[in-house]
């Protein structure tokens, strides 16, 4: 067996590494008032989300997890939640510069990992934030999360970028909860088709159909019932539960044809993450 992860998991181990340098190059420029700037995760700063993917990402490297409670934050309201904070919580009398410094070392521990595991290690199932699924899937959802953090870091501090290949893995993860949003949260009717563009780089183009149920097809209806344009900041913080729907119509970024109180709907319920 070989000692390398195969296309797979060279794939995505490129792909990690590709987001994390750009948080770390992001980070590199900003100063301890830039790290207590808001973002748009409820309760969280610049430097929560980088404490939040430094503690994860030790987390997988095996090392013990804090041991501090979570329980007087309004916002934990399961064990999953609590499981998102208590690294954040764990960090929050710690600089930045040295939550920075864990980030970069952490992340570069687990490159090394990853790129001796073996391709049968990167397909075995296991344990992830979105089920029982293989390591390489539960990778990808990394991919996703670190970069929307990423992003995150940038709106709050003001310096867009960052624009790399886990957009396009973030777009991969929303498409495949589309037929989900259209066809249970929307509750869109047997007959509907739903077509989504999103606009600028990484342009998309998914077309949903309900036909019994609600799913992708590759043939893109000309006239659907809805059709939503809009760009990929706007898709990927609604896709990533970022923005409501209501904030993503106020940006003026996004365009309706067709029914317009069913993209209400669909724009209100698309974030994907828990």
């Amino acid at each position: 067996m070989s000692a390398h992860g195969g296309p797979t998991g060279e794939r995505i181990t490129a792909q990690l590494a590709t987001v994390w340098a750009s948080i770390t190059e992001l980070g590199s420029g900003l100063n301890e008032a830039d790290w207590d700037t808001p973002t748009d995760l409820p309760g969280w700063t610049a430097k929560d989300c980088l404490s939040h993917m430094a503690g994860t990402e030790a987390m997988l490297l095996g090392e013990p997890v804090p041991d501090v409670s979570v329980d007087h934050i309004p916002r934990v309201t399961s064990s999953f939640i609590a499981m998102m904070e208590v690294p954040v919580e764990a960090r929050r009398a710690t600089p930045a510069a040295k939550v920075m410094a864990e980030f970069v070392d952490v992340t570069n521990r687990r490159l090394a990992v990853l790129a001796a595991m073996s391709e049968e290690e990167w397909s075995t199932p296991g344990w992830s934030p979105v089920g029982e699924v293989p390591y390489a899937t539960f990778m990808e959802v990394r991919v996703f999360d670190c970069w929307m953090h990423d992003q995150d870091i940038r709106r709050a501090v003001g310096r867009p970028g960052g624009i790399n290949v886990g957009a396009e893995v973030s777009l991969g993860r929303i498409e495949l909860g589309l037929g989900f949003i259209v066809g249970k949260r929307a509750g869109a009717p047997d007959g509907t088709s739903v077509v989504f563009e999103v606009t600028g780089p990484y342009p998309r183009t998914y077309a949903v159909v309900v036909d019994g149920r609600a799913g992708l097809t590759d043939d893109i209806p000309t006239d659907p019932t809805v059709r939503i344009t809009t760009d990929l900041e706007v898709f990927t913080a609604l896709g990533g539960g970022r923005w409501s729907g209501e904030r993503a119509m106020d940006t003026g970024r996004v365009t309706v044809a067709g029914d317009s109180e069913l993209a209400e709907r669909i724009l209100s319920g698309m974030a994907i993450t828990p």
